[in-house]
């Protein structure tokens, strides 16, 4: 079923489902479903039901089915479905010949509600939604029943089987379930089961006009299934009641069981699909894998691994009640893989030119570096040293500060790998008073790994030579919602009010070692002192390669599980 070893930690479900072994409850089956509705990019919430709904089945060498939630064609797409299967695929996991849609069982499902019908538990309703929020009741209060709740059982076929056949404007008449209007569960206050509404569907086209609601088709597609365990999240705790009178009111051969646990929510994260396409349609971000997107794919193409998402999911755990996660765990977790997997590269983001004066002209060393100091069996390369380099303008100071180790006039350095310089002069634009070169001189016996001098520095700076530095534009990013917000809930302002408008810095005249112009989106590079870094496989040319920041070297998760 499945190519990926996930561990899941044991929780609650695993609770519920190790006693149905016991027993003997579905003979013994586990088979979960993950039930994406195609009307949006998966996000990292996603991820955490795809790694739980997968990795039981995993566990309990049991089976899971991806199976498409289709019935609002007015928001849904082939592209969304093309991009769910990508994303399941890419977190390591398979669904083998299980690939499902709602819209399979469409015709079941249209006579499920017939049976409804005939056995008077279903029946068509005229009211109007508004009417039908006022007959509704509150949450102190019952509702009110429908003037159409006692139509004849031949009346509602007759008025059902209209509906189908288009006889009816959109949003004329609903077929609703017929159960308590007084319930203090709002969901059984007779709830929608079909509503009437002309789009064309991503799959069966204009073929139906009649739609069902998700709360009525999911648990019918579940038993169709043979689904033992619907597993779903804590917002559909109160729909439970409505689902086990659907499975009892039809008679399913297969009954199986909802369980809910805890939606993910991460701080400085919008994690509602609405929001997020709203984000892309207004156009405040570029598309739903932009990289500061916590889709699946924008997290894929910022340079997010598969085993880090599936390690921060199997860390967060499944808990019964809400709460929210700091982004710095998730961020921990990329940093603990990359940190054994990139490879180093020295790249300089805002050069500063400096020229080696005592150094030959024209000559040019091949000096040999490690490509991970981490896994030694990654190797070394060689990176070209000339008379003139970049160096990071941050790593210069005119005037430094007490406890500035780096270069400053007077001052020397180590340069990684390389030689010890001192900093002999600042040239500066004449109008502007900018400082646009530093002359420098070197110390021969200082070459790294020599073993000819004894003396030491403070600080070593990377850097690049720039004869032979590739010319390359690198993205830095900050957390999409300012710092401190928290996804605001539905029905309240919209999360684009806190959008972070520094989110995202382009430095276009980056120089980065030959080496990099090689770089291949699969591959991970710790930039030397800025950061895990990969490359932008959607906006990258030959001419002009683009560096996408995974995350900084700072761990802030990590130190303050140790405080």
């Amino acid at each position: 079923m499945t190519t990926t070893n996930t561990v899941i930690s044991s929780n609650f479900i695993q609770n519920i489902i190790n006693e149905d072994l016991k027993n003997n409850k579905n003979n013994s089956r586990v088979h979960t479903r993950f039930p994406p509705e195609p009307n949006g990019y998966l996000h990292i919430g996603h991820a955490k039901s795809i790694c739980l709904n997968f990795g039981i089945a995993n566990e309990y060498k049991g089976q899971c089915n991806l199976r498409f939630d289709d019935t609002n064609p007015s928001r849904e797409e082939t592209e969304y479905v093309e991009s769910i299967q990508e994303d399941v695929k890419w977190l390591g996991f398979d669904w083998d010949d299980r690939m499902f849609y709602a819209s399979d069982y469409f015709e079941q499902i249209y006579d499920y509600a017939v049976q409804l019908v005939k056995n008077g538990k279903a029946y068509v309703c005229d009211l109007t939604a508004q009417q039908m929020r006022e007959y509704r009741g509150t949450l102190t209060e019952p509702g009110t029943e429908s003037p159409y709740r006692n139509r004849s059982v031949e009346e509602n076929l007759e008025l059902f089987e209209g509906m189908k056949n288009g006889q009816f404007a959109d949003g004329s008449r609903v077929l609703r379930a017929k159960i308590d209007m007084s319930s203090p569960n709002v969901n059984l206050r007779d709830p929608i089961l079909y509503r009437i509404m002309r789009a064309e569907h991503h799959r069966t086209g204009n073929t139906w006009c009649i739609y069902p609601m998700y709360d009525y088709a999911h648990p019918i597609s579940d038993a169709l299934e043979g689904i033992t365990h619907s597993i779903c999240t804590l917002e559909f705790e109160d729909h439970r009641p409505l689902y086990d009178w659907l499975i009892n009111a039809l008679d399913m051969e297969n009954r199986p069981q909802q369980i809910e646990f805890a939606r993910l929510n991460v701080t400085n994260m919008v994690m509602s699909k609405r929001k997020l396409r709203l984000l892309v349609e207004e156009g405040l971000v570029d598309g739903w894998d932009d990289p500061r997107m916590p889709t699946i794919s924008g997290l894929r193409r910022r340079g997010y691994t598969p085993e880090a998402i599936r390690d921060f999911c199997e860390r967060i755990g499944i808990a019964k009640s809400n709460s929210t996660v700091d982004i710095a765990m998730l961020e921990h977790c990329i940093r603990e893989d990359l940190n054994t997997k990139a490879l180093r590269a020295m790249a300089v983001l805002r050069p500063l030119k400096v020229v080696i004066e005592n150094y030959p002209e024209g000559q040019v060393e091949q000096l040999e570096i490690e490509n991970n100091p981490e896994q030694p069996e990654t190797g070394t390369r060689t990176i070209p040293f000339s008379r003139e380099i970049y160096i990071e303008q941050e790593d210069f100071m005119e005037n430094p500060i007490k406890k500035f180790f780096r270069l400053a006039p007077g001052q020397e350095v180590r340069l990684k790998s390389a030689y010890f310089i001192k900093c002999e002069q600042v040239i500066k634009d004449e109008q502007t008073g900018e400082i646009i070169e530093l002359r420098c001189t070197y110390d021969p016996e200082t070459k790294s790994g020599s073993g000819t001098s004894t003396r030491k520095v403070k600080g070593t700076l990377h850097w690049v030579s720039a004869t032979h530095a590739v010319k390359a534009e690198v993205r830095l990013y900050d957390y999409l919602l300012l710092e401190g917000e928290q996804e605001v809930q539905e029905g309240e302002k919209d999360s684009k009010d806190d959008i972070n408008p520094n989110s995202m810095e382009k430095l276009t005249s980056c120089m980065i070692e030959p080496s990099l112009a090689n770089a291949t989106p699969e591959k991970r590079y710790q930039f030397l002192r800025n950061g895990y870094f990969c490359l932008d496989v959607k906006d990258s040319t030959p001419e002009l390669p683009v560096f996408n920041r995974v995350v900084g070297l700072r761990d802030s998760w990590s130190k303050s599980q140790k405080s």
